[in-house]
């Protein structure tokens, strides 16, 4: 490939002005409506590449750099419409050219135009992600007035042809440049591109053919959504202009917190206090889980931090309600700091029932009767 500062004609240490001179006059020289030898519009398109990459002081200095693997993309001219002022840059030199007209974004602005997306932040309780629900919600966005029907002109009246263009919608002037004479074409200041303009506007709307209005809407939020989850409601965002279909909603949920369970994924996650003597012999309590309060069986010797499960009892997965995840709980045992003489007495009778059947030393290294007996 080219080296680009040898296809603009310019020294490596060429200033910013020189640099836009030798693109001038280069692109000029080579553009497709002017020049039509073959091979033209190709080094046309390097032109305009090189231009690109060494008028931008920070792409620049990673060509000088690395070169053309330092920039990335495929050499040719870019598509205009990423190109901001550089396509400005190129309409106002060539778009008299040939005939040729603006950049096929503004020639779409005399058509209908689709209106924009909204956002609404939702915030939804704990157990309302888990299972779903239907919510009303109030959003303010643009509709069109139903009094004009979107025209802008008061009923019984209708737009006007723009006499500063005819109807255009475009404007042409004639500019001298040291290259000669061109004709820049821009958008009509008086009707905004539209070739219309509104004699005996709408009350209701004051010409604008679109409102603002706070709607109500009843949205499905469905079952095993978390925060960051986005629903897209069609077409209940702002309406477009001159007929041009509405955007769309888009509903990003938060999910506020629960005092007592925690979500991971589809796991519901909690923890439950027993007594010393719950864990040894056993119990069944009543736990909170996501369904209301459900009966737990504690078995018999269980031992602190140990997690019980309660199967398909956590969230459910988006999209298929039916799976659903787990709901593990962490026993904490709770020992007790004093004893009453009744109880100091039978734990005693125990540890030496246990410690005349030689098993006094495997409990004081494991298991709970070990914690409790290494205290006696």
């Amino acid at each position: 490939m080219a080296d680009y500062y040898d296809l603009l004609g310019v020294g490596r240490d060429a200033d910013a002005d020189s640099l836009k001179r030798a693109y001038r006059r280069l692109a000029r020289q080579y553009h497709p409506d002017i020049n039509k030898e073959p091979g033209a519009e190709e080094r046309f398109k390097e032109i305009g590449r090189a231009y690109e990459v060494l008028g931008d002081p920070q792409t620049r200095a990673r060509y000088d750099q690395f070169g053309e693997a330092g920039v990335g993309g495929a050499a040719g001219m870019p598509d205009m419409g990423d190109m901001g002022g550089f396509a400005d840059l190129f309409e106002t030199f060539f778009s008299g050219f040939g005939g040729a007209g603006p950049t096929p974004g503004r020639a779409q602005q005399r058509g209908p135009q689709q209106g924009d997306d909204l956002r609404y932040d939702l915030t939804v309780e704990f157990t309302q992600a888990v299972f779903g629900q239907e919510k009303e919600i109030k959003i303010p966005h643009l509709e069109t007035c139903d009094s004009c029907g979107g025209s802008g002109s008061k009923p019984g009246s209708a737009p006007a042809t723009c006499n500063t263009c005819a109807g255009a919608g475009q404007v042409r002037r004639a500019t001298r440049t040291p290259f000669g004479s061109f004709t820049q074409v821009a958008e009509c200041p008086t009707c905004g591109g539209t070739g219309q303009v509104i004699v005996d506007p709408c009350s209701a709307c004051g010409g604008k053919g679109i409102k603002q209005v706070r709607k109500k809407l009843r949205i499905n939020i469905p079952a095993g959504v978390d925060t960051g989850t986005r629903l897209r409601v069609s077409g209940e965002g702002n309406a477009g202009l001159r007929g041009g279909p509405s955007g769309d909603l888009y509903v990003f949920l938060k999910v506020k917190s629960h005092p007592r369970l925690k979500r991971d994924g589809l796991t519901i996650n909690s923890d439950i206090n027993v007594s010393y003597l719950q864990a040894i012999l056993g119990d069944l309590i009543e736990v909170d889980t996501v369904n209301g309060p459900t009966k737990l069986e504690i078995p018999a010797g269980t031992q602190p931090n140990a997690v019980l499960t309660l199967e398909n009892k956590g969230i459910p997965k988006l999209g298929n309600p039916v799976a659903r995840g787990n709901h593990c709980i962490t026993v904490n045992v709770n020992l007790p700091n004093r004893l009453s003489e009744q109880e100091e007495k039978l734990l005693k009778e125990l540890a030496s029932h246990y410690s005349a059947r030689g098993e006094e030393n495997h409990h004081h290294k494991s298991g709970l009767f070990g914690g409790l007996f290494s205290k006696q």
